[in-house]
């Protein structure tokens, strides 16, 4: 599926960080950037100049090493300006390698270790129905991630509790850091997992955006149980040589020929 020019728009503010800062988990932010997009410009209810409003729709980073897409989207909305993308993992950036809540604006979590940000999602709506508020949490997961048993005590504890406030956005890429998911721990079959933790469920291609803003359009599946999104998305979306490549989840060290090639793809 080819890009549209937003979705370009958002992977050349990547860049801009990459250049900045010369490293980044470039695979893993290019997979979710239309999740993002689509949450942020269709679903989420938020105020950029009111960052704690306290209504507001909560999202969360869990696969916190993909917080390129983030910074991308969240300047993108005027959270902060864009220029600033520049000083990515710099010595005196907001922006490190990993989120950092009460630094930047419009970060809902701290995410650096994997496998938190749905137990803080869980917190977050319950916190909701206790208060009567209405706001809504999205919590986006990696598929890698999900190896880790505290997903799956949250997603317990949210079918428990009925959270249809809460929706699980699994950004199915198929790759972790050192090899693809079916080989390192096979997640398979995932939609029936999510099912049998109490979750209404949806399969999706993590990268059409008519498909994406249709199904956000109907959130929540099912008013009585929290729902799971199972995104099925390309790892290095964008990048032809990184597509689908284990070595691009993270690099180091990046060269002025690298950052060229990728300005390139998205011309």
């Amino acid at each position: 599926m080819d890009l549209d020019q937003r979705s370009k728009h958002l992977r050349r503010a990547i860049v801009e960080a990459l250049e900045g800062g010369r490293r980044g988990h470039l695979g893993s932010s290019m997979s979710m950037i239309e999740i993002l997009r689509v949450l942020y410009d269709s679903f989420l209810r938020f105020r950029p100049t009111q960052p704690d409003w306290s209504d507001r729709d909560r999202c969360i980073l869990s696969k916190g090493h993909g917080c390129l897409a983030l910074y991308a989207i969240l300047a993108d909305k005027g959270y902060f300006n864009r220029e600033e993308l520049k000083t990515f993992c710099t010595p005196t950036s907001r922006m490190g390698g990993h989120p950092e809540w009460g630094k930047l604006p419009g970060v809902e979590a701290s995410t650096g270790a994997l496998g938190h940000g749905l137990s803080i999602g869980v917190g977050m709506a319950l916190a909701a129905r206790i208060r009567r508020q209405t706001y809504r949490v999205a919590v986006v997961t990696g598929d890698g991630e999900i190896n880790e048993g505290s997903v799956w005590e949250a997603a317990m504890s949210a079918s428990k509790h009925r959270l249809s406030n809460l929706t699980v956005f699994v950004d199915y890429n198929k790759l972790q850091s050192y090899g693809p998911t079916k080989d390192v721990l096979d997640l398979e079959p995932l939609t029936d997992k999510w099912r049998s933790f109490g979750f209404a469920v949806e399969e999706v291609d993590g990268h059409d955006l008519k498909a994406l803003e249709q199904l956000v359009a109907h959130l929540p599946l099912d008013e009585q149980r929290p729902t799971a999104v199972i995104c099925h998305t390309v790892k290095g979306k964008g990048f032809p040589f990184a597509e689908g490549k284990a070595e691009w989840h993270h690099k180091s060290g990046l060269t002025s020929e690298e950052i060229r090639s990728m300005y390139e793809c998205l011309i």
